[in-house]
């Protein structure tokens, strides 16, 4: 199933009506059409890797990860831990300051910190084997901790949502539940609350007193030194919009074109086009576990019975088959942890096998609360091949077409499908994110503190434990395929295949590279 019309469009481009830009745009200017709308801006409070990407200007991390998944020093000069591996004590790099122009203190990061761990897996790991997290004085501050937690500079550096953003004290003070109203950061560029327009742009200015790193910058980590003053992110949730605006040069950079578009792109002289990260994603069909019907398990092992990858995988790529991937498992293929354990149900492709478990689960034709987002080209892609699956089963389909911010806010309500809750939503989920568990949010099943659906899975939960403290590779690899059987056994969420996106600019912009989300850092603009 491919996205229909897409070239067609653009063909026919030259009689496009293309929405109104900022005026005066210069080469200190970068216009940036992202992968969805900001329709929220808090980093903590939800996991949109939109958020993620835009919060990575404003807001800068103690660590952050290079590209070898290798966490560094950021905002953080040194660090020590006991030699019993129980206290962790920080020192911040002096001179930074925020955006306010008040300098960034060690009560500032605790206050992050405390808000972050409230929201985050690894932070729920802190938590539950903290002693104290404290400022000891404006630079220093410690965590004191009652077990050994050796990947604690993982957890402070890595990219996935939500990253450990650094905040003043007063805004971290806000409840980890509820959204943030001010967007004051450390970070390269300063967020333009004034000109925000949810919906049609978000602008991003150069923050005039901050200290890069002397280090090259390497995704997450490194000096990041802005070579434009100002950005602009365009919100044009159309990609024929999107890609007649980047060919004619009213903007020069889309984060993620769709495949069906890329031939038209390649063959203009002006525009370059690669793969945006070769670690490449994961689709997810994730299924609300509180409420039936996917609270029986046997209902979710239908969904992964019937499913066929394939059709999901051509309707977010195509027809081009290096693109995309079968993955009988939830982590990264061609990374030393992938496992395909306990894979044999997602290579069934039954519905014979799933319309029996929908029957043994005594399910009765309750309507199935699908909400997809269809500004997202991957999320309206895999709930188009969903409803009609879930049909196919014998399902009844409630199809909630809204887009991707309403999906957002409405996934983390816990209230059933009939009063504003869902029982399903397509999301994916960068390789980076998935090759173990440390980082991978999606793969837990905590209950309340698990993502969205809120699986209760003791015997994923204990794996996860068990990859911890697993002293070698040799004894993560035993673990991570009794880890791999176990989730696809509970179903914490059907994978729907591995995929490839491409990423496109114009040739004048240089300095885009490869990696999980779009460093603007050492990008700049002839």
């Amino acid at each position: 199933m491919k996205s229909a019309g897409g070239a067609a469009l653009v063909a026919a481009s030259g009689g496009l009506a293309m929405p109104a830009l900022s005026q005066g745009a210069s080469a200190k200017t970068l216009r940036f059409v992202p992968q969805a709308n900001l329709a929220n801006f808090d980093p903590i409070w939800g996991t949109q890797y939109v958020v993620r990407n835009a919060a990575a200007l404003v807001w800068d991390t103690l660590y952050g990860v290079d590209e070898k998944l290798t966490p560094q020093r950021q905002m953080v000069e040194s660090e020590s831990v006991s030699p019993d591996g129980l206290v962790w004590t920080f020192t911040l790099r002096p001179g930074m300051k925020f955006h306010d122009g008040s300098p960034v203190l060690a009560k500032d990061a605790v206050q992050s910190l405390i808000r972050w761990s409230a929201r985050d897996p690894m932070g729920l790991m802190l938590r539950a084997i903290q002693n104290e997290l404290v400022a000891v004085d404006d630079r220093t501050f410690r965590w004191s901790l009652k077990k050994p937690y050796p990947k604690m500079l993982l957890a402070l550096g890595k990219n996935n949502s939500p990253c450990s953003f650094i905040m003043p004290a007063r805004i971290a003070e806000t409840d980890p539940f509820k959204q943030i109203t001010e967007y004051i950061g450390s970070g390269p560029m300063k967020f333009k609350k004034e000109e925000w327009v949810p919906g049609a742009k978000a602008v991003f200015e150069k923050f005039a007193d901050y200290k890069p790193r002397e280090e090259k910058a390497s995704w997450l980590a490194g000096g990041k030194r802005m070579m434009v003053d100002r950005i602009e992110w365009i919100i044009m949730p159309d990609p024929a919009t999107a890609s007649a605006a980047l060919q004619n040069g009213e903007v020069d950079w889309w984060e993620n074109p769709i495949s069906d578009l890329v031939p038209v792109l390649k063959k203009n002289r002006n525009i370059e086009v690669d793969i945006a990260d070769p670690l490449g994603n994961i689709g997810a069909f994730r299924m609300n576990h509180l409420h039936p019907p996917f609270d029986n398990v046997k209902v979710r092992r239908a969904v992964l019975a019937a499913m066929n990858q394939e059709d999901y995988m051509r309707a977010i790529v195509g027809d081009d088959n290096n693109l995309w991937k079968p993955l009988p498992g939830f982590f990264t293929p061609g990374t030393p942890l992938y496992s395909e354990a306990g894979g044999e149900i997602l290579k069934m492709r039954s519905l014979d096998a799933a319309k029996k478990l929908l029957q043994e689960a005594g399910y009765k034709g309750e309507p199935v609360t699908c909400v997809v987002a269809q500004d997202q080209p991957n999320t309206k892609a895999m709930g188009d091949v969903t409803a009609d699956l879930l049909k196919k089963m014998g399902m009844t389909v409630d199809f909630v077409a809204t887009d991707w911010g309403t999906t957002g806010a409405r996934r983390a309500q816990k209230t059933p499908p009939g009063q504003g809750g869902w029982n399903m939503f397509h999301t994916w989920h960068a390789g980076a994110d998935c090759l173990n568990p440390a980082p991978y949010t999606a793969i837990r099943g905590n209950a309340d503190k698990a993502w969205f659906g809120w699986p209760n899975s003791p015997t994923v939960e204990k794996e996860v434990e068990n990859w911890f403290e697993a002293k070698d590779v040799a004894a993560e690899k035993v673990v991570m395929d009794r880890l791999n059987k176990a989730a696809l056994e509970d179903v914490i969420f059907a994978p729907t295949g591995f995929f490839l996106s491409y990423q496109a600019w114009r040739k004048n912009v240089t300095g885009v590279t490869k990696g999980p989300l779009p460093f603007f850092w050492g990008v700049s603009k002839a």
